[in-house]
């Protein structure tokens, strides 16, 4: 038994966040995400369910464990909405207080147009598939150190 892990974080997500390394990327997405075409090309292989949590909290437990990058200029990724780059969904705001709240600091987020987004996705890590009903909820988050 171990303590101080969130509840929430399976031991196949634990076990993937210690597998990975500093720059690695690793994709929290929605359940309208195609997460298993996704993640065929990842390093993991298949995709890690994380049932009963949302975008904001799936992300908030593994911000717990995981640091973001401090060497690049945003070290988390959104998916645009498609047809208005522009516009705001309410994911985006949620995500945006748990990764400033996670390191304590205001932390930039990036965006990429859908199939870019993709594209990007297929060299993550790995996909963690959560229950969120979306949209939009997918977000790339790059492992820092420690």
């Amino acid at each position: 038994m171990l303590k101080g892990i969130d509840r929430r974080l399976s031991a196949e997500i634990v076990h993937a966040l210690m597998s990975m390394g500093h720059g690695d990327d690793l994709l929290i997405c929605d359940v309208n995400h195609p997460a298993a075409a996704i993640a065929r090309d990842t390093v993991w292989g298949r995709v890690i369910d994380m049932p009963g949590c949302g975008i904001a909290e799936g992300a908030a437990a593994i911000l717990t464990l995981m640091p973001l990058d401090t060497f690049v200029a945003a070290p988390v990724t959104r998916m645009e909405v498609v047809g208005d780059p522009a516009a705001r969904v309410p994911v985006f705001d949620a995500m945006q207080a748990v990764i400033d709240r996670a390191e304590g600091r205001p932390v930039a987020m990036a965006a990429l147009e859908r199939f870019a987004f993709y594209a990007a996705a297929r060299r993550a890590f790995c996909v963690i598939r959560t229950s969120d009903p979306g949209p939009y909820g997918c977000f790339l988050l790059k492992m820092g150190v420690v």
